[in-house]
């Protein structure tokens, strides 16, 4: 990686890691409130809202440490180091996700059936706190996520989080001005269906990546045809794109070099001109070429024709 470049992925990630640290700080410190407010006034909405924000601060917590851990050097063990931990990352946030969901469907059906009276005022108090916290992060989050997985699970977090908020907001109004009580366990339930949606997102996203999936944006059959058309390649196989992490999309193809080089040299000039062609229309700085002077026997490929 060259000099400019280094510096530059090295300050993108330190930006990503305050935004993380930031967002880290700010719900730790709301969720004191909001749980101890959803005892105070009796509101299942705030509970369930408290639930999901604390796996909001395990989920940041877990995308912070992800994010560092992405930048550890490469080992003779994990030859790509360790980018694939905020893929990891991810799908734990996602399974957190899911867990919080469910307990909070359990209370909200259980307390349709038995009504709780709830401090509306407490209550629409304490979501606006709420919805002014979650924004702010999500739009802290969102500034420095680029095309992250794990960034990208933090900022659904904090934004189904501000959505749940505004559920609970909307309860509070409701109760303070009509006296609807059963609002509350009505807004609990639309802040699950909220979580659910967001963590199937998230984890078949991550599962995506761990599958060694085209990445999302990218043809695989595009970029076969783009190389191509080269005038030095007479023919290209074996065609591999996958991501290394979210954001780090990965490129493996054999190319039959057209002409009459023959020697090594030459070879290696076009193979470094398709690369930085490749790299220019779609993006792939890892890109891997094997060079050859001549088609191959045919046999069983998956690749894109």
């Amino acid at each position: 990686m060259a000099g400019h470049d280094a510096h530059a992925y090295a300050g993108t990630h330190e930006l990503r890691d305050r935004a993380l640290v930031i967002a880290l700080a700010a719900n730790g410190a709301f969720l004191v409130v909001e749980l101890v407010g959803g005892v105070v006034f009796g509101s299942l909405a705030l509970l369930a809202d408290g639930a999901h924000m604390v796996s909001d601060v395990v989920a940041l917590s877990i995308a912070l440490v992800a994010q560092r851990l992405l930048r550890r050097p490469a080992t003779a063990r994990h030859t790509f180091g360790l980018q694939r931990a905020e893929v990891i990352g991810a799908q734990a946030n996602a399974v957190l996700l899911f867990a919080a969901s469910a307990w909070i469907a359990y209370e909200a059906i259980r307390r349709i059936g038995e009504p709780q009276d709830v401090e509306g005022t407490g209550l629409l108090v304490v979501a606006a706190a709420g919805l002014a916290v979650n924004v702010i992060s999500a739009v802290v989050l969102e500034r420095q996520a680029g095309h992250s997985l794990n960034m990208r699970g933090a900022v659904v977090h904090m934004t189904m989080d501000a959505a749940g908020s505004g559920a609970a907001l909307v309860a509070g109004i409701g109760i303070v001005v009509w006296d609807a009580q059963l609002l509350d366990p009505v807004a609990s339930i639309a802040i699950t269906v909220l979580v659910l949606w967001s963590a199937w997102r998230l984890l078949r996203d991550a599962t995506h990546v761990l599958m060694e999936a085209t990445p999302r944006g990218l043809d695989a059959s595009e970029i076969e045809r783009f190389m191509a058309e080269d005038p030095a390649v007479e023919g290209i196989h074996h065609v591999h794109v996958w991501n290394i992490a979210s954001d780090v999309p990965a490129l493996s193809a054999h190319v039959v070099i057209s002409g009459e080089r023959t020697t090594l040299h030459e070879a290696q000039v076009e193979g470094d001109r398709i690369r930085a062609r490749v790299l220019e229309r779609f993006g792939i700085e890892h890109t891997t070429l094997e060079l050859e002077c001549h088609a191959c026997e045919p046999e069983a490929d998956h690749a894109p024709h």
